[in-house]
């Protein structure tokens, strides 16, 4: 689906990201991790098309992106950040706002938003504030609203940072089953290695604004790329 290569990406005046080499699949979920900095959620805006490399491209079903339209482009993915950034109305409404926006029959978003409230757990809310929400609840209305877009790529920056232990790990193991039902591309950013390793299919190391090492769980652990991702699996 998504495929980049000798990608640059300055932010600053200053490299912020480095890729040599990506591909990414059709249904995979890749775990980004790497230390604070170190350039993850630049590959998550850059996918975004929200900044623009300096050098290099990047491939979306085999199309360069700069030459897709902006707006046609976004529509094809969801972003959830690590602050849900709801909007002060109900919960249904927050669910409903993109396809509101996308100009989607009442009747059928109201069908999808009911779809993906029960698939977050959250459709007992639908009438609740944002305001009212607890963390995770805030967090799994922002993934129904993500989802209810349908989107081919979704980008997740650290969504469960902010929630206690247990509540993240219920998050997990629900979004888990969703994205295994459903078989979305995922880019999912975390600083949680054993996250990652549970998560992602594949595994892809960011350390000092540089793509060292993408591959399988286990591989990652028992086989390095270099000392730096030696050092940062040892500090974890």
């Amino acid at each position: 689906m998504i495929s980049i290569h000798n990608l640059l990406v300055q932010r600053n005046g200053r490299d912020a990201l480095k890729v040599a080499s990506l591909e990414i699949q059709k249904g995979e979920t890749l775990a980004v991790v790497g230390p604070n900095g170190a350039g993850k959620s630049t590959l998550l805006l850059v996918l975004a098309h929200l900044i623009k490399p300096v050098n290099g491209g990047i491939t979306f079903h085999g199309n360069p992106l700069k030459d897709w339209d902006d707006l046609e482009y976004r529509r094809k993915l969801a972003f959830v950040f690590q602050d849900p950034l709801l909007m002060d109305m109900s919960v249904q409404d927050n669910i409903a706002l993109g396809l509101k926006f996308r100009g989607v029959k009442k009747e059928d978003a109201l069908e999808r938003v009911i779809k993906w409230s029960k698939a977050m757990g959250v459709d007992s809310l639908l009438k609740r504030r944002a305001g009212q929400l607890s963390g995770g609840e805030a967090q799994r209305v922002s993934l129904a609203r993500a989802f209810v877009l349908d989107p081919e790529l979704l980008l997740m920056d650290e969504p469960f940072s902010a929630v206690d232990p247990q509540t993240r790990a219920q998050l997990l193991k629900d979004l888990s089953k969703v994205l295994a039902e459903n078989h979305r591309t995922t880019i999912f950013v975390t600083h949680n290695l054993k996250e990652a390793a549970k998560f992602g299919d594949r595994v892809a190391v960011i350390i000092d604004g540089e793509l060292k090492q993408v591959g399988a769980p286990e591989q990652i652990k028992t086989k390095p790329a270099d000392e730096s991702v030696k050092a940062f699996l040892e500090e974890l």
